[in-house]
Parts: structure tokens; C-alpha cells; sequence
């Protein structure tokens, strides 16, 4: 079984904090998305993910690679790292991890995060789309239905022909297969919504083409793809996760659940939460924080913090606002009376 994640994007809406770190790599909660991804398909598929293709941006670092060998290696999985060069679309990104498109495998797409309680069945599907309902369709690609059946996938349709949005995860019976579809559409430049190749019109393909599809609902979808939906998916986890709350050092200090405290991080004469999580190794000291994230190694002093994300190694000491600062600033404001 094959786990197949296309990273490559720059992230931009969550910027400053991709400029460093791609956006599947920042934490939720001390764990970050792709490493959430990752343990949640082998705790549910029948077989464990052997190999781990991540498609990476042609400029990310030998230390992007290291953290997705490291958690690779904990779990017993192989990792890979196509490049995506040029970003044409997503069919165009799962193409980059050509040499891997064979046997069985699941594509993801690590712009979210979700849940699965249950173990998935696979039955005879050749290919089983993940999705859940929608109010607005228009902003995702769709699975339309005759009855039961599946019959089209559509990207961001300008109609309402369907409410049941495809969320960017796709177990596939046999990857050539889905490596033919991308062909076609791209040998015949089929450039769908935003001018890129579209994988949703490669499944689609495939789907003419005779392969049989079904559908799987998932129990919570999580938007990570702004910063503020970021700190509501934050929220979310910290209300669903209750174990291992505070590993850090809690000194003199207000603590307002839900917040998570990580590894090595320190709070100190603070008032902290509710819906905070402060990261390994990151450091609260006469300050208030709530409804924000403090990620690893980021600090802050003498502050007051709400709807705010402060950046790995960010240090901040300022009134009270609502901040966004990317790894390793510092903001620091010297009161006079």
C-alpha cells in the first residue's frame, strides 16, 4: 500500500508560517498535519502504508526531507521525494510521482484535516472518493450521483448538480490506472478549473472509462488552509483530544481548558487559554494567551494574546492585539510613561 501526499504548494494563505515550513508540516496540537495523515490511514486501512511519496516544491531543504524520513521511519515506511517543478495542477502533482504509480494506494491531498473512527472497507471499488456534504458545491470538486451510482466527477461546478464535495482523498485500486487517466487529460491538455489539470477530471476519466466507483464519508473535515481557520481547527482538536494535555513546565500560573501544553515548553505567571496551544519547547511568561498558538520555540512575554499565531523561534513582548508572526521575528515594544 502506497500513501501518495502532493505538498508541493506554497501555502500562501497561511503565510508567514509556510515561508519556512510547508503548510502540511505545521502542528495542530503538537502533531503535525501530514503526520496526522499519516497515522490515521495506517490505524484505519486494512493494510498499513509500505511507501510514502511526498511531492515536494523544487526549493524545499534537506530539512523538510529529514522530518518526513523521521516520521516515516518510527511508522516502518519508505519514503519518497518526487519534486513537483512547475506548479500546473493537482493531476500534474500526483504525475510527478510517476515512478510509483503502480499497485494499490491512497492519494491525499494535505490541505486539511480529518477524521476516521471506523476501519475502511474497500470492498470491490476500483476507486473510493472521501467525501462529505456542502452547502456551496461551487468551491470543490463534486461526485454526482444517479440513484446510487456514481456516474461524473465535476470540479467546482457553476450548477448545483451536487452537494457531495470531494475532499481530496482517494484510495485507488490499481495506480496505473489512475497514471492513464492523468495522461489523457494531460496529452490532450483537458485544463480544467483555474487553467491547471485537474485530477478530479482524471478520475473522471477513469470513470468513463468503466472503472467503478464508490464513496466514504468521513467524521470531521478541518479546514488548515487560512490562519483563521488554522486556529478554529486548532480549537476543534484541542476539544477532541484530552490526553497528554500539559508535558511542559506550569509554574503560578491560570490555565483555562481546552489548551495544550507540549514538551519542554515552559508557562510561567500566565493566564493561558481557553483554546491555546502552546508547542515544544515554546516559552509563556507574564502574559495572557487565548485562542492562539505559540508554535515550537516561539515566546512570549509581558503580552496580552488573543486570535494570534506567533512563528517557531518568534519572540513577542507588546500590548494586547491580535498577532500574526512568522518563525524566528521579533516584535517587541518598549512602553513609556
Amino acid at each position: 500500500m502506497k500513501l501518495i501526499v502532493p505538498m508541493a504548494g506554497r501555502g500562501t494563505r497561511v503565510r508567514p508560517h509556510s515561508h519556512v515550513t510547508p503548510k502540511p508540516l505545521l502542528s495542530v496540537r503538537g502533531r503535525s498535519i501530514v503526520e496526522r495523515i499519516v497515522d490515521t490511514f495506517a490505524r484505519v486501512l486494512p493494510a498499513p502504508p509500505d511507501d510514502g511519496v511526498f511531492v515536494l516544491g523544487p526549493d524545499f531543504g534537506p530539512g523538510i526531507r529529514d522530518q518526513l524520513t523521521a516520521l516515516c521511519e518510527e511508522r516502518g515506511i519508505t519514503p519518497h521525494f518526487p519534486v513537483q517543478e512547475e506548479a500546473l495542477g493537482t493531476a500534474h502533482a500526483v504525475a510527478c510521482a510517476d515512478e510509483h504509480l503502480a499497485g494499490e494506494g491512497v492519494v491525499v491531498f494535505a490541505d486539511t484535516l480529518f477524521e476516521l473512527t471506523d476501519e475502511v472497507r474497500l470492498d470491490d471499488a476500483d476507486v473510493m472518493a472521501f467525501v462529505r456534504t456542502v452547502e456551496d458545491p461551487s468551491r470543490f470538486g463534486v461526485a454526482v450521483r444517479e440513484g446510487e451510482e456514481v456516474v461524473e466527477l465535476v470540479e467546482k461546478p457553476d450548477a448545483p448538480i451536487s452537494n457531495e464535495a470531494l475532499i481530496g482523498i482517494y484510495y485507488v485500486r490499481e495506480l496505473a490506472d489512475l497514471k492513464a487517466g492523468i495522461d489523457y487529460v494531460m496529452d490532450h491538455d483537458m485544463k480544467g478549473a483555474g487553467g491547471e489539470y485537474q485530477l478530479t477530471d482524471a478520475l473522471d476519466r477513469r470513470l468513463q472509462e468503466g472503472d467503478r466507483f464508490t464513496t466514504a464519508g468521513v467524521d470531521a473535515w478541518m479546514d488548515c488552509g487560512t490562519i483563521p481557520a488554522l486556529l478554529q481547527t486548532t480549537g476543534r482538536v484541542l476539544e477532541r483530544e484530552s490526553d497528554d494535555r500539559h508535558q511542559g513546565t506550569v509554574e503560578d500560573s491560570v490555565i483555562r481548558e481546552p489548551v495544550y501544553i507540549g514538551p519542554e515548553a515552559t508557562v510561567k505567571n500566565a493566564v493561558v487559554g481557553p483554546y491555546a496551544s502552546i508547542e515544544a519547547g515554546a516559552t509563556v511568561k507574564n502574559a495572557v494567551v487565548r485562542k492562539s498558538i505559540v508554535f515550537a520555540e516561539g515566546r512570549v512575554e509581558n503580552a496580552v494574546l488573543a486570535d494570534s499565531v506567533v512563528g517557531r523561534h518568534a519572540a513577542v513582548t507588546q500590548p494586547p492585539q491580535s498577532l500574526n508572526v512568522g518563525d524566528h521575528s521579533q516584535m517587541n515594544v518598549e512602553l513609556r510613561s
